[in-house]
């Protein structure tokens, strides 16, 4: 049950799919129904909600506002229908969060999953993304809640700092006590993808050179990454937490002990005039 008129209903089925096809599949309308309803949605509003392409249906700046006020509205409505409904089914309220994989699976999804005991009418999506895509995913609407670098979070949103993510400096066991300067300028990084400047960003910081090294192993999964790392295939940084249980069983050896590199966080919102409880409960959670 819904209480979203027509059109709305229509346009939350197209950002879904992709589609005018897959939203007149889902919703039971002929594909020139569910265009109608979009087109009298976009005239009483005032605005261009979808630019249409051959690749599909892409939100406008307006239809990407209009997506974060139907999460609003879809957060209060469960809770309106869960109190007016006590003795029957209710339906569950979906939350969506995305941050890197590594401070998702080690801090968010445990304290998340505190909270979802706490009220078993909602239910949650976590996003691992390692690609920087967690301001998109706030913005059109894939996430209500998401991780981001600090010099991410703009003026727009709202923002709980985190307890900053410690990185060091790790290769193989087998190099334990190895000169660094030597290492880097003779073994291979090896990064997440082109992008990713944290190695380097450690090694200046601490002093190291960094013109002239070899040409990076690339893999985009911190897991994958630790096991490159331990076969011998080359050095990188990692975040503390993640790397400890590598370094007591063996695997891997801190290459600059007492050296650390911060980067700060941030748990990033849209503001909400209303915050439902769960919402509240996520936010005071993940930031302890």
């Amino acid at each position: 049950m819904s209480l979203l008129n027509p059109g709305i209903a229509a346009f939350q089925a197209i950002v879904r799919l992709g589609t005018v096809h897959g939203a007149a599949r889902e919703i039971g309308l002929s594909q020139t129904g569910v265009t109608q309803r979009i087109r009298a949605l976009e005239k009483d509003l005032g605005v261009t909600l979808f630019i249409r392409s051959r690749r599909g249906m892409r939100l406008t700046s307006e239809g990407e506002a209009l997506v974060r006020w139907c999460q609003r509205v879809g957060d209060l409505e469960g809770e309106l229908l869960a109190f007016m409904q006590r003795d029957a089914p209710a339906g569950a309220v979906r939350v969506t969060l995305t941050g890197p994989s590594s401070l998702m699976r080690r801090r968010l999804i445990p304290a998340i999953t505190r909270v979802l005991a706490r009220h078993p009418n909602v239910v949650g999506t976590f996003l691992l993304d390692d690609e920087d895509h967690g301001l998109a995913h706030l913005k059109n609407g894939q996430a209500q809640l998401a991780v981001l670098p600090r010099t991410e979070v703009v003026n727009e949103l709202d923002a709980q700092l985190l307890a900053p993510v410690r990185l060091k400096l790790l290769g193989p066991a087998a190099w334990k006590g190895r000169d660094v300067a030597e290492l880097v300028r003779s073994e291979r990084i090896i990064d997440f993808d082109e992008s990713d400047a944290a190695t380097h960003a450690f090694l200046r910081e601490h002093g190291f050179e960094t013109a002239g090294l070899r040409q990076r192993h690339l893999v985009n999964s911190p897991d994958a990454l630790a096991q490159m790392v331990a076969a011998g295939l080359g050095f990188s940084v990692l975040e503390e937490a993640f790397a400890r249980p590598l370094v007591e069983d063996g695997q891997l050896v801190d290459l600059c002990p007492g050296k650390v590199q911060e980067q700060e966080f941030a748990l990033a919102w849209y503001p909400r005039h209303e915050m439902p409880a769960y919402f509240r409960d996520i936010i005071d959670e993940v930031s302890r």
